[in-house]
């Protein structure tokens, strides 16, 4: 078993990530990767999001008001959380989800000493529900949960290779910037990559963030490893 560097990560997946809907070749693909970092003797917490399943914004066309968008879309991560839970337990991954949602009958109602204990067990945990709050978003549920569960690293799985210079999928020229510090992503262009509100939560916390792309192999194990992919965000001068 290798020797990571990261003990306890708290990974947030978007709801794109998913696919259009629900894609079975994507939760079996986040799935085998989930599987693939485990094994290394990581602990792991997933914060999804619903993006796939409900969209704020196309809610909104129909005259649907924020705060009610925003709920859908928390209801909408507890349907990632479950077909996700259900993709790892067939691989043979122990899961549970705990969702901020209580939904009876369906998932576990999310409790910090339940959840640290399942992930001192070597389960991996699902966090659906994002805060259970309107107007914020599952970026900040996942800084949230990771300050919470005394995670060791951020994670936020992309389509991307990480943080770059213009938008990779438009400029192949794109430069990608291997570190930043908090400020420079709270204060510059950086920051509609990453909810302001949860790089404020990690900076305040020294919480180091690492933005990664998710769809290549073995890419959670390397980053939960300490191999230098993806953006490290942190306070200048901590180290990778």
């Amino acid at each position: 078993m290798a020797k990571v560097k990261y003990n306890k990560a708290v990974i947030k997946i978007s709801g794109e990530e998913f696919g259009t809907g629900i894609d079975t070749d994507s939760v079996n693909f986040i799935a085998q990767e989930i599987k693939d970092a485990v094994a290394c003797g990581a602990r792991l917490g997933l914060v999804v999001g619903g993006g796939n399943v409900v969209r704020g914004s196309e809610l909104a066309k129909l005259g649907t008001t924020r705060a009610q968008a925003d709920d859908a879309g928390m209801v909408a991560t507890v349907i990632n959380a479950l077909v996700l839970q259900n993709a790892l337990e067939r691989i043979g991954v122990k899961a549970a989800t705990q969702s901020v949602l209580e939904i009876r009958g369906l998932v576990e109602p999310y409790n910090r000493r339940s959840c640290s204990k399942y992930l001192d067990e070597g389960r991996v945990v699902i966090l659906a529900g994002g805060t259970g709050n309107p107007y914020l978003t599952t970026d900040s549920a996942a800084a949230i949960k990771a300050l919470e569960l005394g995670a060791d690293v951020l994670l936020k799985a992309t389509k991307v290779e990480g943080v770059c210079s213009t938008d990779p999928l438009v400029d192949p020229g794109a430069k990608l910037f291997h570190r930043l510090t908090y400020n420079q992503v709270l204060d510059g262009k950086f920051k509609r990559l990453f909810d302001p509100t949860a790089v404020t939560l990690c900076r305040d916390n020294r919480l180091p963030i690492i933005i990664f792309k998710l769809k290549t192999r073995h890419n959670i194990r390397k980053v939960i490893e300490g191999e230098p992919i993806g953006t490290f965000i942190a306070e200048d001068g901590d180290k990778r």
